[in-house]
C-alpha cells in the first residue's frame, strides 16, 4: 500500500510540474501594458505565446485612473523583470510606455495600435490635433471618467474579434479616468530606445493614418496588421511575431 501511494504522489507531482509553466530559456522580459477600457486578461492569448516560446512576460494591471499611477505600476513591473525588457504598450498603453520606458532597464519599445505622445503631448491633444479628421469615438463621460458605449463597442472597439468576446468586453469596461488621457508626457523614451509599431489597419479608433503618422515621427521599424484596434485579441500570433523580432534585437 505504501508504495503504491508513492507511486500515486509521484505522479501528482509530475502531472503538477508539467501544468506548470516552464521556466524562461530567454534573457529577455516582456513588459505588457493594456490601454483604455479594457484589463490586463486581454493579453492571454499573446501571454501564452511568449511564455512557451521561453520568455519572461509580466502583465501590468493598470487603474487607468490617472497617468502617473499607471506609470508607477509599469515601472514596478520593469523593477520586477529578471531581464532587460521589451516594453509594449497597446491605445492608451503608448503613453503609458512612452513615460515609462525611460527607464534603463528597458531596451525597445513596441507600439500596438497605440498613442505615442511627444513631449509635451497628451493623448487628449493628439486626438485634438492630427487625429481631428477621426470618426467620433463613442466615449461616455460620467462622474470624471470614460467608458465606451457598450452598444458600439463591438462595432468599433473588437468587430474582428469572437462575438462573445467582445460582448464581455463592452460589459466589463474598465472606467478612464479623465485625467488620465489629459496629462503631458515629460520624456517620451521613443527618442532615445529602438521603437517598433504595429499599425492596425482596419482601426475605428485611432485611424491608421494617425498611427503611421506617429510610428513614422517615432522612426520606429513599422508593420501593418489588418486588424481593429483590439488587434492582442484578433492577431496574437502577429503581435507575438512583433514583440520577438523587437527582442531580438534587444540585447
Amino acid at each position: 500500500m505504501k508504495a503504491k501511494l508513492a507511486t500515486l504522489a509521484l505522479a501528482l507531482l509530475a502531472s503538477a510540474g508539467a501544468a506548470t509553466a516552464a521556466p524562461p530559456n530567454r534573457s529577455t522580459s516582456v513588459v505588457l501594458v493594456h490601454g483604455a477600457f479594457v484589463d490586463g486578461a486581454g493579453w492571454k492569448a499573446v501571454y501564452d505565446d511568449l511564455i512557451n516560446d521561453g520568455y519572461e512576460v509580466l502583465v501590468v494591471q493598470n487603474a487607468t485612473e490617472t497617468l502617473a499611477g499607471d506609470v508607477a505600476a509599469t515601472r514596478r513591473a520593469i523593477a520586477e523583470a529578471r531581464y532587460p525588457v521589451v516594453l509594449v504598450g497597446h491605445s492608451y498603453g503608448g503613453a503609458v510606455i512612452t513615460e515609462a520606458g525611460v527607464d534603463p532597464k528597458v531596451r525597445s519599445l513596441v507600439y500596438l495600435a497605440a498613442f505615442a505622445p511627444d513631449a509635451g503631448e497628451s493623448v487628449q491633444s493628439l486626438l485634438g490635433g492630427f487625429l481631428k479628421d477621426a470618426p467620433p469615438v463613442p466615449i461616455v463621460a460620467k462622474d470624471g471618467f470614460l467608458t465606451l458605449d457598450k452598444d458600439k463597442f463591438l462595432a468599433q472597439f473588437a468587430p474582428d474579434a469572437p462575438r462573445d468576446v467582445a460582448a464581455f468586453m463592452a460589459v466589463s469596461q474598465v472606467p478612464w479616468g479623465q485625467a488620465a488621457p489629459a496629462t503631458k508626457i515629460t520624456a517620451p523614451a521613443w527618442r532615445a530606445k529602438p521603437t517598433y509599431y504595429v499599425v492596425a489597419s482596419d482601426d475605428m479608433i485611432i485611424p491608421p493614418s494617425a498611427q503611421r503618422d506617429m510610428a513614422k515621427r517615432a522612426s520606429a521599424k513599422t508593420t501593418e496588421v489588418k486588424s481593429s484596434h483590439a488587434i492582442m485579441i484578433s492577431h496574437p500570433h502577429e503581435v507575438t511575431t512583433a514583440i520577438e523580432t523587437a527582442a531580438a534585437s534587444a540585447h
